[in-house]
């Protein structure tokens, strides 16, 4: 798989692509950690957004075979409360929609909490999208590539986290 390092410069370049796309106000915004942390933290600024929730997500690694570890049901390490969710309009943010299953997995359970969901990333890659036609309601760029963000490579990091 192709990889692609994305700049500081970069990164503000697809934030401000992803604010000219809203076309509504939200609430609040549900961060999942680690991945969005970054983006939800800059989006939030920008939106004007001070309700600010974690989502924590972990899917286990000890699985059968490749194609069951894509089936496996994900473990919430931790979530907001029903009440903190319920009647709001919630903007769900993460880095990158690889998969999709951390993401969709959020989304489902902000609607089955009477949330409305929105989901945003920086990246979408279409290629390894497991849900079809359902997409993010929001991204900046479409890619097929491993993106290694900023913020990875100053630890030292050579591989992206989360949903890729």
């Amino acid at each position: 798989m192709r990889s692609e390092l994305v700049s500081w410069e970069e990164v503000d370049k697809l934030v401000d692509m992803l604010v000219d796309q809203f076309e509504r106000e939200y609430d609040a915004m549900l961060i999942i950690t680690r991945g969005g942390l970054v983006p939800g933290g800059l989006l939030a600024e920008m939106l004007n957004i001070t309700h600010i929730l974690t989502a924590a997500v972990d899917f286990p690694a000890q699985v059968e075979s490749e194609r069951s570890k894509l089936m496996v049901w994900p473990k919430f390490i931790q979530f907001p409360e029903d009440q903190l969710l319920q009647g709001y309009k919630i903007l769900v943010v993460d880095d990158v929609w690889g998969s999709g299953r951390t993401i969709t997995a959020v989304k489902n359970r902000v609607s089955v909490a009477g949330g409305m969901p929105s989901t945003c990333v920086l990246h979408f890659n279409p290629h390894r999208n497991l849900f079809g036609n359902n997409n993010p309601d929001y991204y900046a760029a479409s890619t097929d590539a491993h993106i290694i963000y900023p913020w990875e490579i100053e630890k030292g990091k050579t591989q992206a986290y989360g949903d890729y």
